[in-house]
């Protein structure tokens, strides 16, 4: 039984991936390595919440259809998800807040300025 790891490269299908396996191949003339990739297509049923960029083992199976023989065995590493990136509560709250208070501030300035320029305006052309 074969089994490969391969990078998921795409994930749009009900209950299957495609996997991508990159190998590097010596050239007998040149003598030098060159990369190589075949795509498979594995099924995905029973390990849910598979995206593009994670990493996996798939390992042969019976045809499952007409180009699919290979079941997703294992998740060796996940790419990040959002949900999973989660900001901390005070650090979050002290940004936002110092953000306010800048915008406040500048708005402020900026009516202030407006208020000076306008006042100083008139008069100079009653001058």
């Amino acid at each position: 039984m074969r089994t490969k790891k391969g990078t998921i490269v795409s994930a749009k299908m009900t209950d299957t991936v495609t996997v991508v396996e990159h190998r590097a191949v010596f050239h007998p003339i040149y003598k030098k390595r060159f990369r190589r990739s075949s795509k498979f297509m594995a099924d995905s049923k029973g390990i849910e919440d598979l995206q593009v960029g994670d990493t996996v083992l798939i390992s042969e199976c019976k045809p499952l259809s007409k180009n699919k023989c290979f079941k997703v065995t294992e998740v060796l590493e996940r790419v990040a998800r959002v949900s999973d990136m989660k900001e901390e509560e005070g650090v979050d709250e002290a940004v936002h807040g110092n953000r306010e208070e800048k915008v406040e501030a500048s708005i402020k300035e900026g009516k202030e300025i407006k208020e000076t320029k306008e006042e100083s305006t008139p008069s100079t052309t009653e001058s």
